[in-house]
């Protein structure tokens, strides 16, 4: 097993500049959700202007970003050890790694590539010392993988038969609160009817076995979190492509019965009829989505903030990671939005929380946020696989 480690030295050279910029090649690369990548020529743009790397972005009064991390290449899907580790997937790539922030001062020191050679290694879980990788077809796990960072242990395959279909094949997983693994498999496809292990999430148990479908008609779903208080899952969707700039919009939906099916490839958004196969089945046969967000804005990562840090109105509150659109005539995403609901679990109230990653004037892009989620302070992390590092976002009131 290789491995190497960026050492805090390393990091710290890069103290002043902004996260990795790219290839430097300035042409588009297959990526995104099922996308071409905007082009990596634009990084921090506001470091130009001698403002620091973060002056374009916008948050509300008395919160702060930061770098908690810089060189993480292709920072995806991101999971916190109790011991403090972060792991993090990577989809374009074909390394997992672990970052460490050694001396608490939360800035990482240590960024190890744990395995490399990987199939688009996009999903990380971690359950009791193990973590857990998500190939396009298999999942791995690492057993008592913090026994020695710097010298990983061989992984176990514990899933091999999984669909090999690379399209929509990157996989968000997480451990649920009745301890199974939940893994999604996407459509192989923009918009086509497929065999039932497509387009639906499932659960399995830690090993592997028992593997069952608990949401069905779910093109895209690249994050997922459980209610706080009912331990319901609610999920994003990247909805269909090219019906134009305004449709349809991506989803955020809550599971309440298992099996549910929230109408792929049939329905899309709760009441728009696919102009392919809406004739089959009628949108009222569907689950509608608890929030429709913005058209083509790539939902990502999901979480239910429930630290103490930010304000008590973001108690319980959604944080979402908005990749951003690549096929709309004007950009719109690349952003972090807010959802809030109500004690009967009704959504509303979506919107902006930091953007500033697109510059609406010119439509450059500085970064693209994936996958959201929170220290045990309150704080939160963001992972951003184009601007390649890992931001902190805290709050002071100040």
């Amino acid at each position: 097993m290789q491995h190497k480690t960026i050492t805090a030295l390393a990091l710290s050279l890069l103290l002043f500049s902004a996260c990795s910029s790219g290839n430097g090649s300035g042409e588009a690369t297959t990526s995104g959700e099922g996308e071409t990548t905007p082009a990596k020529e634009a990084t921090m743009l506001s470091e130009e202007v001698d403002q620091g790397p973060f002056a374009r972005i916008t948050l509300p009064d008395g919160f702060s970003i930061s770098y908690f991390a810089k060189e993480v290449p292709g920072a995806r899907s991101m999971v916190r050890s109790p011991s403090g580790v972060i792991y993090v997937g990577n989809r374009d790539g074909d390394k997992v790694l672990a970052v460490r922030d050694t001396d608490g001062d939360y800035t990482a020191d240590e960024v190890i590539v744990l395995a490399e050679g990987l199939n688009m290694p996009n999903g990380v879980a971690f359950k009791d010392g193990d973590l857990y990788v998500a190939e396009v077809s298999r999942i791995l796990r690492f057993p008592d993988i913090e026994k020695d960072l710097n010298n990983p242990p061989a992984f176990e395959v514990i899933k091999d038969d999984l669909p090999r279909d690379r399209h929509h094949g990157w996989k968000y997983i997480a451990f649920g609160p009745d301890g199974k693994l939940y893994v999604p498999v996407g459509a192989p496809c923009n918009i086509c009817e497929s065999k039932p292990v497509y387009a639906a999430i499932h659960r399995m148990n830690p090993d592997g076995s028992g593997m069952e479908v608990v949401a069905r008609g779910v093109r895209n779903t690249v994050g997922f979190d459980w209610h706080p208080e009912t331990g319901e899952l609610w999920f994003t969707d990247n909805g269909r492509d090219h019906l134009g700039d305004n449709y349809p919009p991506c989803e955020l939906n809550r599971l309440k019965n298992t099996g549910d099916h929230f109408g792929y490839p049939y329905c899309h958004a709760g009441d728009i009829s696919d102009p392919e196969f809406g004739e089959k089945q009628p949108c009222s046969d569907f689950v509608a989505p608890a929030m429709r967000l913005g058209p083509h804005v790539a939902p990502l990562g999901m979480l239910f903030y429930t630290g103490e840090m930010f304000p008590e109105a973001y108690r319980n509150k959604i944080l979402i990671a908005e990749h951003g659109s690549w096929n709309r005539s004007k950009k719109i995403g690349y952003r972090i939005t807010t959802v809030d609901y109500n004690s009967n679990s009704v959504a509303s109230n979506y919107k902006p929380f930091i953007d500033g990653w697109l510059n609406d004037a010119t439509q450059d892009v500085s970064g693209r946020p994936v996958d959201v989620i929170q220290l045990p302070d309150g704080s939160i992390l963001i992972s951003d696989d184009m601007a390649e590092c890992i931001y902190r976002v805290t709050y002071t009131g100040e």
